[in-house]
């Protein structure tokens, strides 16, 4: 049987006294904690044990003796060495080091106060596992299943009574004892110890004023969202068209999106577990950030009239893109490419698309004195985050190339009606029909006259297909150019909104804070002492840091798989490969 003691670093050169701990039940582990220095009154310790463990809820006692030899205490051992009669304890550890010597001896008393094992006993043998005590009291293990964080991590730390794994306990014995380490050995007090001292104690005075501070700033932001959402839900912004038009307007939903993290934020209550407060400080700095780079984009707006540039730049933009537009309709109005079109088809597709350009052009040029001020008061949307501004930027995007989607939904239109109305009649040839109610296709008797009327109206389809194919062909393109760049624009927002900043600072600047696990190596292995073994906290891969702490965002994804979109698009359906897809945000 192997006893395996976890023993803090910072507790090698401790002076002589008692080790306070907690067993581990079901299991031959002991996790040292502290050592209180002789002289001690026992009373006190035990008052001050049971003090503690009140205030952490985890179930602490004397494990032993810890002796350091020096001059002037040759009785010490033996002294320590009765104590357990005072401290009854199932076993009873005596651990001793010498001067001079790196490892430990380690004797188990029972009862009986009778020597179980030594160092190099017979019957059970004992393994020293040094830890960093600050490490493992300020990391967050996440257990690993096949390569995944498991999402039930914090319940396994809840009901760590009942958990089956040494290590999670102790990781959970030494982070929920915090307020043991408020004793140190320099403080005026009855009871001296050794163990990892927090530095920042002096700084708990700034915590609590900031804590203090922000309950009348969380009050005064929920304040503010209570009014804004009165207004919202006025009932004329309820009303179908209005309701419509801002869930397709991406300000509208980044600003219903940073309103739910405004609320989670202004919340009162304390996070009440790591994945909370995980979540609270990952929207915090991401708030702070998108606002940051937000500001940055206004300096740079408003400095030496970048927006007047940018208005004088729109209108000539907009004419140059009408030019190219016209020739081109003129080329496919022709014969592109060489192709034989129908000329008929071809007249009538090219003029009604040249008088929506000429619509188009009429109304930039209408809207041209506006579009200055229009700049300069959307600019100003960057002051609540470079999220807004990138929002914005879509939505202009969508209303100024709104006649390039116009010209790919009616060519798309066209050219499905033709491609079903060509599928339709070449099962009636093969005598076949489609079976709506089933959802398949049956076989069906048609007469002559039906076969007739199907294969002259299948020549015309057949024949007026390759014009329509073409500007069906060249607006899709452009569409796709379009919606590619409002899809590089949304998924920048979604990084911004979605990135776990603090979450990953973590792992950079801190990676024990996020411990996947722990490696050990070893430390000691000197003859006539215990074998030691040093534990070292391993940190989370970068992906999966940003797997498990990516906040849940409205985001932009493909609506449909790859092959389903290329099948979407050689048919003419309509496709929309960016679509808000809400998530929870609980």
């Amino acid at each position: 049987m192997v006893l395996k003691i976890f023993f803090p670093q910072c507790c090698n050169r401790a002076d002589s006294g008692l080790l306070v701990g907690r067993w581990i039940s079901g299991h031959d582990s002991a996790v040292v904690l502290a050592v209180i220095h002789y002289p001690f009154i026992p009373g006190q310790v035990k008052q001050y044990i049971q003090q503690m463990q009140a205030q952490s809820g985890v179930e602490l006692s004397v494990l032993g003796s810890w002796s350091l030899p020096k001059d002037g205490q040759e009785g010490m051992e033996s002294f320590l060495r009765d104590l357990s009669t005072i401290f009854p304890q199932k076993r009873w550890l005596q651990i001793n080091r010498e001067m001079g010597k790196t490892g430990f001896t380690c004797q188990i008393l029972n009862r009986d106060q009778t020597a179980a094992a030594g160092a190099g006993g017979e019957e059970e043998k004992v393994i020293f596992v040094h830890y960093e005590q600050r490490k493992v009291m300020l990391s967050q293990l996440h257990p690993i299943e096949n390569g995944v964080p498991d999402p039930k991590t914090e319940a396994i730390f809840v009901s760590l009574t009942c958990s089956s794994s040494p290590l999670v306990q102790m990781f959970h014995t030494v982070a929920h004892n915090q307020p043991l380490f408020f004793l140190d050995k320099y403080d005026d007090g009855p009871l001296k110890s050794t163990h990892w001292q927090s530095e920042g104690r002096e700084a708990s005075i700034i915590v609590e004023l900031l804590k203090q501070a922000s309950v009348p700033l969380c009050l005064l932001i929920g304040w503010l969202l209570s009014i804004w959402t009165w207004i919202c839900n006025i009932r004329i912004f309820s009303l179908y068209p209005l309701r419509f038009l801002f869930s397709k307007l991406s300000t509208c939903v980044q600003l219903s999106y940073r309103t739910e993290h405004m609320r989670a934020l202004s919340s009162v209550k304390p996070a009440t577990g790591h994945t909370q407060f995980m979540r609270k400080a990952n929207i915090l700095v991401s708030f702070l950030v998108d606002v940051a780079l937000g500001m940055l984009l206004i300096w740079w707006l408003y400095r030496d009239n970048h927006i007047t540039m940018l208005a004088n730049t729109l209108v000539p933009a907009a004419d140059h893109v009408a030019k190219e537009l016209e020739e081109l309709l003129q080329w496919l109005m022709g014969a592109p490419a060489g192709l034989k079109m129908n000329r008929a088809l071809d007249q009538v597709l090219g003029r009604f698309f040249l008088y929506h350009i000429h619509l188009w052009i009429s109304y930039i040029h209408l809207m041209s004195p506006f579009i200055e001020g229009i700049l300069w008061y959307g600019g100003l949307s960057a002051c609540l985050g470079l999220t807004f501004a990138l929002s914005l930027l879509s939505d202009m995007v969508a209303l100024l190339t709104f006649h390039i989607y116009c010209f790919y939904v009616y060519g798309a239109r066209l050219y499905c009606l033709k491609i079903y109305g060509l599928s339709s009649l070449w099962r009636l040839f093969r005598g076949k029909k489609w079976n709506v109610l089933r959802q398949r296709v049956d076989s069906c008797s048609y007469d002559l006259d039906q076969l007739f009327i199907g294969t002259l109206l299948f020549t015309i389809l057949l024949f007026l297909l390759p014009t329509t194919a073409l500007y069906y062909l060249v607006f899709t393109l452009l569409r796709l150019v379009v919606v590619l760049f409002q899809g590089v624009l949304h998924l920048s927002v979604d990084f911004i909104n979605s990135f776990p900043l603090f979450a990953m600072g973590l792992r950079i600047c801190r990676s024990y804070r996020l411990a996947e696990g722990v490696k050990f190596r070893v430390l000691c292995e000197e003859p006539g002492t215990a074998l030691h073994l040093l534990m070292e906290i391993n940190p989370l891969k970068c992906s999966t840091v940003v797997q498990t702490y990516r906040t849940p965002t409205y985001s932009c994804y493909p609506k449909d798989s790859w092959a389903a979109l290329v099948k979407k698009l050689f048919v003419g359906e309509l496709i929309y490969p960016w679509r808000h897809k809400t998530t929870k945000t609980d």
